[in-house]
């Protein structure tokens, strides 16, 4: 992947989405849920505050991740899937 995000933007790579209900049920894509966990594929070089210092991010690539349902912006980069986030709309590392 050929992709560098700028400031304190991390990609991520979503985990894939159940295709059957517990009850072993297929469920159609209209009623699958959005993932909310994935893993950091490249992050960027951090923030740089009001005053000129550089706050460098605290996940790394590797990482898995919980983040907001709604955060981020979903692209495609060469068939695949991923999300494009500030690292403040990642609630935690799993």
């Amino acid at each position: 992947m050929k992709i560098k995000p700028l400031a304190d933007r991390v990609v991520i790579k979503p985990s894939p989405v159940d295709e059957k209900s517990r009850g072993g049920i297929i469920l159609p894509d209209t009623a699958k849920e959005k993932p909310v966990v994935g893993e950091v594929v490249a992050i960027g070089p951090g923030k740089v505050t009001d005053d000129g210092n550089k706050v460098h991010p605290e996940v790394k690539v590797g990482d898995k991740v919980l983040y907001g349902k709604y955060s981020g912006t979903e692209v495609t980069i060469e068939g695949e899937e991923y999300m494009i986030m500030r690292e403040a709309d990642i609630f935690a590392i799993i």
